[in-house]
């Protein structure tokens, strides 16, 4: 074999992943939008930008982003829901592709499940999009063990079954789960829209806007759940959702266990490198380079939060794909190498498959494994 050639094996999951991430033909391409508008809302806001000029604007978000990650605790802060309640509902699919699979309509058509509702504490200008929404999977109690729960976050334009047997796994390990719903998605989608695209779009503002908001509502889920009695708390987020997952951990001292499946540094080099957001990067192309993405999206990455992550104890997973082509594996290991350098206790497991095809069997069953035995010794 040539050097630098991909194996066969290599060849095969590359080709794997392309079909699975070309089965969605609804992508939008949307022009650069700076999304001003949605900081005004924000703490630490200072000014307006000089003009609409680009070179003004994009001063303003750099500015702005360093201001929010030097204040990051501030920014995420809110106010505890007042509103909080469990609502039985018929459980839904909420698919985002252009056909629907009517096998799974079929499958919960007339089943019902608990959701916990409340009033997000970021508004928008989408009324379902501020109504949080989070399947409860609570455990069985057991004398004598302390309460603990999990929140799940899924990935982008995840519908409303994905993961929903992982939380039933977790359950059977004594683990209550809370699902939440990403801003944007499913039952919390804008009418005008298909996919979760408000979540990460070519909309500088709107899109940190979602992250402050995922990031509030996963602490929100943990105030509910203390109020419920539970004493120890973890979190999962998969692909997206381990970026509102990492940021809310580094923010939130009650989260001693969490696990991050798909990790990534920056979310300007997933949204530039990655091939699920090819049409998130022609939109931003013509208009903004990667590196000055990459400073007004700061504020919403990872990778600038380690030392307040390092704040606390608690354990760590990170699970990521060797043949991944949406969080390209470069930018795992730069996330696995700061978890090393910051000393932090943590795990690292690297499955023989993609970004997509990890929910493929069988490299579904070995990820649900590797997060639940993680979560069972790590609360254990």
């Amino acid at each position: 074999m040539l050097k630098g050639m991909p194996s066969r094996y290599a060849q095969w999951m590359y080709d794997w992943e392309t079909r699975l991430t070309s089965v969605d033909d609804n992508r939008v391409v949307r022009p650069l939008d700076w999304g001003v508008e949605w900081t005004h809302h924000w703490p630490g806001r200072n000014g307006a930008p000089a003009s609409q000029s680009s070179a003004d604007l994009l001063h303003y978000f750099k500015s702005f982003n360093d201001r929010i990650i030097e204040h990051s605790d501030d920014f995420y802060s809110y106010r505890t829901p007042t509103d909080f309640r469990l609502e039985r509902r018929e459980v839904q699919v909420f698919s985002t592709r252009a056909v629907p699979d009517p096998r799974l309509e079929a499958r919960v058509r007339g089943t019902y499940a608990e959701f916990l509702r409340f009033t997000s504490p970021v508004r928008t200008p989408y009324p379902e999009n501020d109504m949080a929404n989070a399947r409860w999977f609570p455990a069985a109690e057991k004398n004598g063990r302390a309460r603990r729960a999990v929140v799940l976050l899924p990935h982008w334009n995840a519908d409303g079954l994905a993961y929903n047997s992982l939380c039933r796994a977790l359950n059977w390990m004594g683990l209550s789960v809370l699902r939440l719903s990403l801003p944007h998605h499913d039952i919390r989608r804008p009418k005008e829209i298909h996919r979760a695209d408000y979540a990460v779009s070519a909309n500088i503002g709107r899109t940190m806007d979602a992250m402050r908001q995922g990031v509030i509502d996963v602490r929100c889920c943990l105030d509910w759940l203390e109020g419920r009695g539970y004493e120890q708390f973890g979190i999962v987020g998969t692909s997206l959702g381990s970026c509102y997952a990492f940021i809310a951990t580094a923010h939130d001292r009650r989260i001693k266990v969490a696990a991050f499946n798909h990790a990534s540094t920056y979310v300007a080099d997933v949204v530039w490198q990655g091939q699920s957001t090819r049409h998130v990067r022609e939109g931003l192309e013509p208009s903004i380079q990667l590196d000055d993405l990459r400073q007004v999206w700061r504020a919403v990455s990872p990778m600038v939060y380690f030392d307040k992550f390092s704040r606390w104890p608690r354990k760590s997973l990170i699970v990521y794909a060797r043949y991944d082509l949406t969080f390209p594996p470069e930018l795992s290991r730069a996330v696995v190498d700061e978890f090393v350098r910051h000393r932090l206790d943590h795990k690292v497991v690297v499955l023989p498959c993609g970004h997509y095809t990890m929910g493929e069997t069988p490299f579904k069953y070995m990820d649900g494994f590797q997060l639940a035995k993680f979560l069972g010794r790590s609360f254990a």
